[in-house]
């Protein structure tokens, strides 16, 4: 046996090339093979060839993708016919066509021997060439078209297949979307009864979180005014009076801060100049504790909450003296820009752009998003103090400003707070 595969340029047709329609030819003489194959060359047709019936049989084991069989009658041991009948006899076999070839002229009762074996049609020898080429590419053209309508088939039963499917997903997502409504009206139902009584417990810790901060401020002041200190116990007392007129202040603002929307009388135009200098000024113990040095650019007016603002960069600038490195002086740096027509995907049109920059001890970038989360600690107890709660009031602040906060950083080498506000609200 010897297989014969083209390697000239394919050209496509249908959804068939023609190097993939096979062709078996079957002949006992040598000449006779490679003749007919020289007849096909143009039209580059895989071909097989095999030289008695036997070796056809043998082929036909292993291979049964023939587009066409090309086989002699008059062959020893096994002829065409014999070959035939027992080629048709196999089912993955019997709808491939078989042309014989014959020199023994229009004898009727030898034709009808062929078609009865199953053959579809006879060539004659001595062979035209151009007749030889012109039936092949007729019984060529059949087997594309019957490739065709196999492939439609399989192409309408996997969409029939899939239509069923979804036809069953369908069905199966009503009924969870019914399931997933009813769960959800009970679920809105007890988150009503929540809010309803997270609104009693705000009033109840707002009036009993102030009663004892009211009597510090007046003790204080009393103490303040009837009893002579030096000026640092004076510098102290001073300190805890304003520490706790800022904790009044600072549960009203969580209070606001935790209202479901924010009302336009709330804003008002501030400097964060001031502000800043305020937080500063509040955090003078630690600053000079700490030997930090704060280098503060102009810092433009906007529409805001003043004292959410306060609460924002006094958490901010805390934070990156607290998280300092042991080994050098925290240097913390406030810029801003303008932004005009920007867009950062979540403030759109003019707006400031924000940062605030240490070289304190950083942290992975992996957690830049998580350090925004409540209660989320990148450090234990024992190295910082904290609650972890500080950067996502940062992070609601801005967000009520309908402004954005990034984190960037690496460990050992600083943070950078990125935060972005509209120009006007």
């Amino acid at each position: 046996m010897d297989k014969i595969v083209n390697t000239k340029p394919v050209v496509a047709q249908n959804l068939l090339r023609k190097s993939d329609i096979k062709i078996l030819l079957v002949d006992d003489r040598e000449d006779n093979l490679y003749s007919i194959e020289a007849i096909f060359e143009k039209d580059n047709y895989t071909i097989v060839k095999a030289n008695s019936g036997r070796e056809a049989l043998k082929v036909l084991l292993k291979e049964q993708d023939f587009s066409l069989i090309l086989m002699d009658v008059q062959m020893p041991d096994l002829n065409g016919f014999d070959t035939a009948t027992i080629i048709y006899e196999r089912d993955k076999l019997k709808d491939i066509p078989i042309i014989f070839i014959t020199a023994f002229g229009y004898d009727e009762d030898y034709i009808f021997k062929g078609y009865k074996t199953g053959g579809v049609d006879y060539i004659y020898k001595p062979l035209n060439p151009e007749v030889l080429r012109m039936k092949v590419s007729v019984f060529v053209e059949l087997y594309r078209k019957n490739q065709q309508l196999l492939l439609h088939e399989k192409r309408l039963l996997a969409a029939n297949r899939s239509l069923q499917k979804e036809i069953e997903e369908r069905k199966s997502s009503e009924e969870k979307i019914r399931l997933l409504n009813e769960q959800l009206v009970q679920n809105n139902a007890h988150l009503k009864s929540v809010n309803e009584e997270l609104d009693r417990f705000a009033y109840v810790a707002s009036h009993d979180l102030q009663e004892p901060l009211r009597k510090i401020l007046v003790f204080s002041d009393k103490i303040l005014m009837k009893e002579k200190f030096d000026r640092e116990s004076e510098k102290y007392f001073k300190k805890i009076i304003d520490s706790s007129k800022r904790m009044q202040i600072l549960i009203n603002d969580l209070l606001s801060l935790s209202r479901k929307s924010m009302s336009s009388s709330d804003f008002e135009e501030i400097n964060l100049d001031i502000i800043v200098k305020d937080v500063i000024a509040e955090l003078e113990v630690q600053i000079e504790k700490n030997n930090a040095h704060i280098h503060i650019d102009e810092l433009p007016v906007i529409y805001a909450i003043p004292a959410l603002m306060r609460q924002l960069f006094y958490n901010l600038i805390n934070n990156a003296i607290k998280f300092r490195r042991k080994t050098v002086d925290p240097v913390i740096s406030i810029k801003s820009e303008m932004i005009k027509g920007g867009s950062n995907g979540t403030v759109h049109g003019d707006y400031y752009r924000i940062t605030i920059s240490d070289n304190g001890i950083g942290f992975d970038p992996k957690y830049s998003d998580e350090i925004f989360m409540v209660f989320k600690r990148l450090h234990s107890y024992h190295e910082f103090e904290g609650s972890g709660v500080g950067l996502s009031i940062c992070k609601k602040i801005v967000e009520k400003h309908n402004g954005s906060i990034r984190a960037d950083g690496r460990p050992g080498d600083g943070s950078t707070f990125t935060i972005s506000l509209p120009q006007k609200q």
